[in-house]
Parts: structure tokens; C-alpha cells; sequence
């Protein structure tokens, strides 16, 4: 069964296509691995919530946009194996690339996929 790892961050909007080559380079490393997409997009339309939102989750500053990401895996199994080997690739080494955007405010999980039309 599919599996996909989601995310949601702040990035800077002065460093939007920093951000892009930093993904374009991530997503090669995700693919080289075993995933089967890597989709990234910035944040367009987000309204501010009064209780939850994208922009509260991520503590957006005006300066920021809200970025919404997704990595599609072949299965749990494969995205757990693919994981080490991903961390372990200098393009994912903060100290050779490191992320155009605050880490400390990036929310990420791993979901089941229940529908896929």
C-alpha cells in the first residue's frame, strides 16, 4: 500500500528559488531511493485561522510564505528502508546544503493513504 510523508514550513519569500533548487536537489535524492513523486508548493492562498491554520502551524512570519510538500512511496516499508540511506546523502547534509528555512518550525508526518482517485 502507498505512503506518503507530508510537510508543512515557513520559508522566506526572498528565498523562494533558493528553496526550489534546494528541493529539486532533495527530490532526486527521495527518487534515487525508491519514491515515486515529489511534489512542492507554495503557498498561494492560506487564510489565517482563528483556532488552527498553515500559517499558525508553522508560526509564518509576514515576511514568509507556507510551503505544503508531499513524498508519494510504493509503501511504508520502502520509505523506511529509503530513510538512512536519504540522510546519509550529502545533498541532505545541512552542512553542505543547508535548509533556506527555519527547521524548528517544520511539521512533517507519515500517513497511510486511505483514498487515491
Amino acid at each position: 500500500m502507498s505512503y506518503v510523508d507530508g510537510f508543512v514550513c515557513a520559508v522566506p519569500n526572498d528565498k523562494r528559488e533558493v528553496y526550489r533548487s534546494y528541493a529539486e536537489k532533495a527530490a532526486l535524492v527521495f527518487k534515487k531511493y525508491g519514491a515515486e513523486k515529489v511534489v512542492e508548493c507554495w503557498g498561494d492562498d492560506i487564510p489565517a485561522g482563528e483556532i488552527t491554520s498553515f500559517p499558525m502551524a508553522v508560526q509564518c512570519r509576514e515576511n514568509e510564505a507556507v510551503v505544503f510538500s508531499w513524498i508519494w512511496w510504493p509503501s511504508r516499508a520502502i520509505r523506511d528502508e529509503a530513510m538512512p540511506e536519504v540522510f546519509k546523502d550529502p545533498i541532505c547534509d545541512p552542512k553542505i546544503n543547508p535548509m533556506p528555512f527555519d527547521g524548528k518550525r517544520l511539521i512533517y508526518g507519515g500517513f497511510e493513504v486511505l483514498v487515491d482517485c
